[in-house]
């Protein structure tokens, strides 16, 4: 199949059903492609589980989601998987960022922790970038994958009290204010999740 008649299958489904149970998550995609008439429903809506993120890369857990998703609602399913990854910690936390909260998801205790070990890598790099990645799969067997990032430097002690996750201890590149300290508009502009929306919707909509 063509990536014309792939995209097409896509735009052209009216509903697409995100692996999610996020509120915020599903009114956000919601919106992107309100435009395109295409109706976006959660998880929970369509009584769908999420299942266990087994696999060991963003792209990885975000098909296993679609795929579980597309599989049992027989509409077309998106899903993400997104995390942030840490220069001197070797790529860590990546796909178990969310998991360095614990069962609490105290992320407080999460980038206490991240700062701790940074301290005892000796190393003075700060590098770090938040990935997200967009799996997009129909019930037929098509799929289409689109990663997004957003790099900067994490920060000590944690500033700013919007957002969420890492958020407070995350500057992007060229940006003086974290994630956190920043309104939901602006940062919507420079993250990971909006770069992998705009390729999503370059490569659906706009061929």
């Amino acid at each position: 199949m063509d990536a014309l008649t792939l995209n097409r299958l896509f735009r052209q489904a009216p509903l697409w059903v995100l692996a999610s149970h996020n509120a915020g998550k599903i009114k956000e995609i919601a919106d992107l492609v309100a435009p395109f008439s295409i109706t976006v429903k959660g998880a929970g809506e369509m009584g769908l589980n999420e299942p266990e993120e087994t696999e060991k890369t963003f792209s990885g857990n975000a098909l296993l989601k679609a795929r579980a998703a597309a599989q049992v609602s027989g509409a077309v399913a998106l899903a993400d998987d997104s995390g942030l990854e840490v220069a001197a910690l070797g790529g860590e936390l990546g796909v178990y960022s969310a998991r360095w909260a614990g069962p609490e998801k105290d992320f407080r205790l999460a980038m206490q922790t991240v700062e701790e070990k940074l301290a005892a890598s000796g190393s003075a790099d700060r590098s770090a970038r938040f990935v997200c990645v967009l799996a997009l799969v129909h019930p037929e067997g098509a799929e289409l994958v689109f990663e997004g990032e957003v790099r900067g430097n994490l920060v000590w002690p944690p500033r700013g009290d919007q957002g969420f996750g890492y958020d407070p201890v995350f500057v992007a590149r060229g940006e003086t204010r974290t994630f956190a300290q920043m309104n939901q508009s602006e940062k919507k502009a420079l993250s990971h999740r909006a770069d992998a929306f705009r390729k999503l919707t370059d490569a659906v909509f706009s061929a």
